[in-house]
């Protein structure tokens, strides 16, 4: 059976072959893996911008391949299927109902259909020649689709049973390789040489030699066999059993083999491991010795002083931490790295370094292994005031949030890392790449694959602790609802590293419009010296009225940064309905800005929302908004003041000297609704101060001005701690940057709560010499 090189045997399941004959086919397979990506491209049918599309349009559907399968076995769908095959026309009703998309580009329809051709479905009687096979079909957008890996694998396993006898014989196991050729191809592997290892790794699976392969066999391979885990969609989970996470890197400098010890060459790919940067080339790897990277504590003679990890190489300063001297790293292998404190040193410095391990410039945030362990190892009275005191160390893999302990180090702000790695493109797969390996891996969650609720269930009880999410203004929201519903004894402050563009939540709070690159380690120190705000939440209730319309979903019950009606949600709306239909218009920030205008323009010509007055009422705090001697075309209610990327359509305020709070409190510290229009002049947004700014707009030319800067603001309304609105058409509308069209109805706006969040240190300036000031 072959396994991830670096993984220690597992004593259950004994290999039957050899270790040299196991690693001369993980050899291979790692070889493959990084060949030539233009030989599978040349061979293949569907073109690597067509898999992005592809990709893209999966990226805003929401069905599941089991539900459509179901259409296609005994609902409406079953017409088009002949036997275990499908035709052109029922391919097309496939995508449609999958990508949730009317019409799929006939270019990408077509590439499709054919790739997915072959001779096993010409055998079935009574089937034409111009046909695929649904269970191809299935199995191939399944594995691309989000899921737990164990309900991969059954439904793998079900989808190629076909018989339904429990077992996959010789000849369902035959096409179980070809689609995992087929797989193999659309990520851009070399395939030319896989199909044998894949047959002989197949018959490693049948571990008790009957000639066919139990579920229980499958799942178990699931678990260790490399063609399973990359071929079905799954990434390598962290253990803690000395496995390397590698990842493929093209090094811009000369790098060293930390196997072979030499040269993996300038320009050169070979494989790095995530978590402590033992590198290696790609036909090195299934020698590599085991991950020096423990994440927690596995014995008490571990638990409170941390140690060095020193692991040999990777020194990118090239300059000694001890002596200050240059570590030759452009003539060999040379000079040791601390996988925690990232010191590099001289082997001859070694034994000044000392013994303890103190995690380096960063260890306010830094939780090492010594302050994580299985709370069977607390003592004494720790142990039996632990909830998971009768847990097993079985049991930590089962359930690791709450079988395992954490007691930071003192005067510490541990940090808890969520990454959405599909947010800014291939940002978040880095971001995330980077924090596995300058914080402990178990501080870094990778949103799509674990969700947030783990991390916060580990951290629950963690003193002083901070939480960084990497992502959109929508990954923010989602985890500030998740720690809602944590009911957490203590919440801790949330601070944004803002991916891809938008992002007005970060913006207001200093974090930056979006990550270009920037080293990571000055964010988290600029992280230290942030400071907590109390950011206000509002809650979002929609009564319909009784009428045959029927609205679209309301997309949120909480405001974390603005609600709209009228003219911006109505080109917000356009925007969206276009981006779901055609993914691949909307793939750069430059595109975004061009149909922005356009849709702009064309709201602008034909005025949807013009005298919007006339079908809305506003009342702030149960006294109505006189609108009457307005031309409104739309009402923004702000949270914040930044909207669409940037834009503030509250506006500047010359402020005077003072802080902000105080100022508004003077302005109205007995006065919940402020509507004067001298007052709303000196009016300055503030996150906490449990009230909410209401702008007008007077039509998409403005909002063009202000989103082009050439405008300040839209119209000061008001600034109020309440507000309702009672509608009486079909208007647009929008929570956050998410719209929708909403039938006649009344929406009340009140206050929820307030969060901790992080504020970024103020930005530095320059003064006329260019000095720091």
């Amino acid at each position: 059976m072959g396994s991830w090189p670096g993984r220690r045997a597992n004593a259950a399941y004994p290999l039957k072959r050899s270790k040299q004959r196991k690693y001369y086919y993980e050899a291979a397979f790692l070889a493959i893996l990084e060949k030539n990506r233009q030989m599978a491209k040349e061979r293949g049918l569907i073109s690597p911008s067509d898999f992005a599309q592809l990709q893209k349009y999966m990226e805003y559907s929401t069905k599941k391949v089991s539900d459509v399968l179901k259409l296609f076995e005994d609902g409406e769908m079953a017409k088009y299927v002949q036997g275990d095959a499908i035709g052109y026309e029922g391919f097309q009703q496939f995508l449609r109902i999958y990508l949730e998309v009317d019409n799929v580009p006939r270019h990408l329809s077509l590439a499709l259909f054919q790739s997915f051709k072959t001779d096993h479905c010409l055998n079935e009687a009574n089937v034409t020649k111009d046909v695929v096979c649904l269970n191809d079909v299935s199995c191939y957008f399944s594995l691309l689709e989000g899921g737990r890996p164990e309900d991969k694998l059954e439904f793998t396993f079900k989808l190629y049973d076909t018989d339904r006898n429990g077992i996959l014989d010789s000849s369902e196991v035959d096409k179980i390789i070809l689609q995992m050729m087929r797989v193999a191809e659309y990520l851009d592997w070399d395939v030319s040489e896989l199909r044998p290892i894949l047959q002989e790794m197949m018959k490693e699976i049948d571990y008790d030699g009957s000639g066919s392969v139990s579920q229980a066999e499958w799942v178990r391979a699931g678990a260790t066999t490399v063609p399973l885990l990359v071929l079905l969609g799954l990434e390598m989970t962290l253990k803690d059993d000395g496995q390397h996470m590698w990842r493929p890197k093209r090094f811009p400098r000369p790098v060293y083999c930390n196997l072979c010890e030499s040269s993996i060459g300038l320009g050169k790919q070979g494989l790095s491991c995530n978590l402590c940067k033992y590198t290696v080339h790609d036909q090195c790897a299934m020698k590599a010795l085991p991950c020096e990277v423990s994440t927690y504590a596995k014995s008490r003679k571990d638990i409170g002083v941390q140690s060095h990890v020193w692991v040999r190489g990777g020194c990118e300063s090239g300059r000694c931490d001890r002596c200050q001297k240059k570590i030759r790293i452009y003539h060999s292998l040379t000079g040791l790295h601390c996988v925690w404190c990232h010191l590099e040193i001289h082997d001859d410095c070694l034994q000044a370094v000392g013994h303890e391990c103190d995690c380096g410039l960063l260890r306010d945030h830094i939780l090492p292994p010594s302050s994580i362990y299985p709370s069977v190892l607390a003592s004494g009275p720790d142990r039996k005031n632990s909830k998971t005191s009768q847990k097993t160390m079985d049991d930590l893999n089962l359930s690791t949030s709450e079988a395992l302990r954490i007691d930071p180090v003192p005067n510490t702000h541990p940090l808890l890392v969520f990454v959405n790695p599909k947010s800014g493109g291939k940002q978040g797969q880095r971001v995330l790449w980077k924090f596995q390996y300058i914080l402990n891996p178990r501080q870094v969650f990778n949103l799509l694959k674990d969700g947030p609720e783990i991390g916060l269930r580990l951290f629950k009880d963690v003193p002083d602790g901070r939480i960084l999410v990497c992502g959109g203004d929508g990954t923010v929201g989602w985890i500030l609802e998740t720690i809602d519903k944590a009911n957490l004894p203590v919440l801790p402050p949330v601070a944004v590293l803002p991916l891809g563009t938008g992002n007005d939540l970060a913006r207001c709070l200093r974090w930056g419009g979006g990550y270009e690159g920037q080293n990571l380690a000055k964010i988290l120190k600029d992280l230290e010296t942030s400071k907590v705000v109390h950011m206000d939440r509002w809650s979002v209730e929609v009564i319909p009225q009784q009428t045959e319309e029927k609205s679209d979903p309301v997309p949120f019950q909480i405001i974390n940064n603005y609600f709209s009606i009228g003219v911006d949600a109505s080109i917000a709306h356009r925007f969206h309905i276009m981006r779901e239909k055609y993914p691949e218009k909307f793939n750069s920030r430059m595109k975004n800005k061009l149909w922005y205008f356009e849709f702009a323009t064309s709201e602008s010509i034909f005025s949807t929302c013009k005298k919007l007055e006339e079908s809305l009422t506003v009342e702030i705090c149960g006294k109505p908004l006189d609108l009457s001697n307005l031309s409104l075309e739309g009402i923004a209610v702000l949270n914040i003041p930044s909207m669409h990327g940037g834009s503030n359509l509250w506006g500047d305020t010359r402020k005077p000297h003072g802080d902000i709070y105080g100022i508004n409190q003077a302005l109205g510290a007995t006065a919940k609704v402020i509507t004067d229009p001298d007052i709303l002049k000196t009016c300055v947004p503030d996150l906490s101060d449990k009230r909410l700014e209401v702008v007008g707009l007077e039509g998409a030319i403005e909002m063009g001005q202000i989103y082009t800067k050439l405008k300040n603001a839209g119209r000061r309304l008001a600034k109020c701690s309440e507000i309702t609105f009672h509608t009486t058409k079909t208007l647009p509308m929008q929570i956050d940057g998410e719209p929708w069209m909403q039938t006649p109805c009344t929406i009340k706006i009140t206050h929820k709560n307030q969060m901790p969040m992080l504020m970024g240190p103020p930005p530095r300036s320059t003064n006329f010499f260019g000095f720091l000031s």
